[in-house]
């Protein structure tokens, strides 16, 4: 069958694996399943009530939800009426629902809970809107749904025969590190085209593997990865939130998930959390197995001794993380931002598959994967270059991307377009080097910084390297224009209380074992043990402890998890001008 549509998903699934279990969701306790079928009877008739309701082509329609079926059903309706979807994160602020409500021209709202329909409601300015929770005081989208199941199913084919592969299906709003959300303008053709380049580079058997999915369907990470599982006949689960994942994973025992490195990062701080909780010979076996992993390489024959210390730390030690995830993970895809080398060792020592991957929202996303087999992993890089796509590195070492899945632009921004896009090959940002097929990212071009003395600072292979601390959340290298680099680091509170558990320091509360000297003593040695990685101009000089974590609803992270700097700058100025005072 001929694929030009992301539509055509639906009947191509139907034809070649004809799933049970197309979708997923828990719900009440149970897992309520939609066959392949169901799927397209839904979408049919959501379809002809929304042209029934006046949504025609072109018209803008927000869908702001956690995961879950109905996402997918209003999503693949709009396309086949040639109707553009404005997915959007549901940890915005109501303002930026009003911002991008406006700036879009959004016509109708899908909300998937109370929460995001009160905000959506204070933000919407006439606009109808629908939820998928059912809710006192609001139209449920099964009231689209019923409209159009007595419709007219040739009036449906006839407008899905006028969409092109080259029309726009989607305008997502990047979630603004550096201001104000842009709108990223994907065709049908852009994601088709990037699916089918990953397709081959997934691991479970077609049509028989299991996906669990907890990534924003907002973000195009999971969103272009849902419909490539469509196309590979994978049965897809949604987690029921982020604090679930843990049983859902033993629930579903799923082949495959997508994740980003921040998620991984908590799995592996409490797995080592629990190492530490071990006594005796277990908490010695533990630690034996884990120093193991973290010399792992993939790529190369560790020796016959290596080897088979590795094969007795996978049965005593390894085996119950692996069980932990489910029992039968084959591959976890991680993007968004990078992976530290350490985890992506000690995963792949445990016999779980990380690969890491890189692209963005303007790449449809995927412009380089990891692939599964062993020896072509390289550690510290994020994969090849994959299929039909083309990467070359600028003179100033920018990662230029050319390819069919580029957007065609940033909605209603012909100068910012015009900034990225510049005969035929898009401007990244990143910082990166090309070996052959692979590639590497160094920084952030907008977030290098120079010191008063003239020299570069690239701040965040630095801060992912200082986050292998036990000791150190998160952390920010600061600096631009100042004598030296400074950091600002929020500590790990669970890793500072076993070691002072160890240590035999009473623990009080976080704010005054931070203000305490023999902590901050701790922390200088911590932050010395890393400053050795760099050269003396790039070591960082002071540093301030800071008692509350940064996060998404508190404004320092994107939903992504990435750091808002300019956001951070302005909420520790004063902290910040301490260091220098």
């Amino acid at each position: 069958m001929d694929l030009k549509r992301l539509f055509d998903l639906i009947p191509y699934q139907i034809s070649k694996y004809n799933k049970e279990v197309a979708l997923s969701r828990k719900q009440d306790g149970q897992w309520i399943t939609y066959s392949s079928r169901d799927l397209k009877s839904i979408v049919d008739s959501l379809s002809l009530g929304f042209l029934a309701k006046g949504i025609k082509s072109e018209a803008k329609v927000a869908i702001i939800s956690d995961n879950r079926p109905e996402w997918n059903f209003i999503d693949l309706a709009l396309q086949q009426i040639g109707a553009i979807s404005v997915p959007m994160y549901p940890t915005i602020s109501s303002e930026d629902y009003a911002y991008i409500f406006g700036h879009a021209s959004v016509k109708m709202i899908f909300a998937g809970d109370q929460t995001i329909f009160e905000k959506a409601k204070e933000a919407a300015k006439g606009q109808e809107i629908f939820t998928f929770d059912k809710l006192d005081g609001a139209s449920h989208w099964e009231e689209v749904m019923k409209l159009g199941e007595d419709g007219d199913l040739a009036q449906l084919e006839a407008e899905k025969d006028k969409i092109k592969s080259e029309d726009l299906f989607t305008i997502i709003y990047t979630s603004g590190t550096t201001g104000r959300p842009k709108g990223v303008m994907l065709t049908h053709h852009n994601v088709l085209s990037n699916l089918l380049s990953v397709s081959n580079i997934m691991s479970p058997v077609p049509g028989e593997g299991k996906v669990l999915s907890f990534l924003p369907l907002c973000h195009i990470f999971e969103r272009t990865a849902s419909f490539c599982f469509m196309y590979m006949g994978f049965s897809i689960y949604y987690a029921e939130n982020l604090e679930k994942i843990g049983d859902n994973l033993k629930e579903v025992q799923p082949h495959l998930f997508n994740t980003v490195p921040r998620l991984l990062e908590k799995v592996y701080d409490k797995i080592v959390a629990k190492g530490y909780e071990l006594t005796g010979i277990k908490k010695q076996l533990f630690f034996w197995a884990l120093n193991l992993g973290l010399k792992y390489d993939p790529a190369k024959d560790m020796g016959g001794w290596y080897n088979t210390q590795l094969k007795i730390a996978n049965k005593l030690i390894f085996s119950k993380w692996r069980e932990a995830l489910g029992g039968n993970i084959m591959q976890i895809n991680s993007g968004a931002s990078a992976l530290q080398p350490r985890l992506a060792r000690v995963f792949w020592a445990a016999g779980i598959k990380v690969c890491e991957g890189y692209g963005l929202t303007e790449t449809s996303p995927v412009v380089t994967a990891t692939l599964t087999e062993a020896e072509k992993v390289r550690i510290g890089w994020v994969g090849k270059i994959v299929k039909d796509v083309e990467v070359k590195i600028a003179q100033d070492g920018e990662i230029l991307v050319k390819g069919p899945n580029v957007m065609q632009g940033y909605y209603r921004e012909p100068e910012m377009t015009a900034d990225v896009l510049k005969d035929g090959w898009f401007h990244t940002g990143d910082i990166g080097e090309l070996d052959g097929d692979f590639l590497r990212i160094t920084d952030r071009k907008k977030e290098m910084f120079k010191t008063s003395g003239g020299k570069y600072i690239a701040p965040q292979p630095m801060e992912n390297k200082f986050k292998e601390s036990t000791l150190i959340e998160q952390l920010i290298v600061v600096g631009d224009g100042q004598k030296f680099p400074a950091a600002l680091i929020v500590p790990s509170y669970d890793g500072l209380r076993e070691y002072c558990k160890h240590k035999e320091i009473p623990y009080t509360t976080d704010e005054e074992m931070i203000a305490r000297q023999d902590i901050i003593e701790k922390y200088q040695r911590e932050v010395d043990s890393f400053n050795k990685y760099y050269g003396k101009w790039e070591q960082i000089k002071k540093f301030k402890l800071l008692s509350q974590p940064w996060g998404v609803d508190s404004g320092e992270l994107t939903p992504t998890m990435k750091l808002k700097r300019k956001v951070i700058h302005e909420k520790f100025q004063k902290e910040i001008a301490e260091i220098y005072a």
